[in-house]
């Protein structure tokens, strides 16, 4: 279950990187991309976070 959540990390974080620098989209295309591979960057990282080991104190 966290392999896919670490590809789709990535994956959203150089889709934001392309969005933002090479796209030559508007600036309206632009927030649009940006905000859903943000979309996708936080909800990876919170499928991360709750499927991490825990340790018992």
């Amino acid at each position: 279950m966290r392999f896919p959540l670490w590809l789709l990390l990535a994956a959203s974080v150089l889709a934001n990187v392309y969005v933002s620098t090479f796209s030559g989209w508007d600036d309206g295309g632009r927030i649009a991309g940006g905000v859903a591979t943000g979309a996708v960057l936080l909800g990876s990282a919170t499928g991360l976070w709750f499927t991490r080991a825990r340790r018992d104190a």
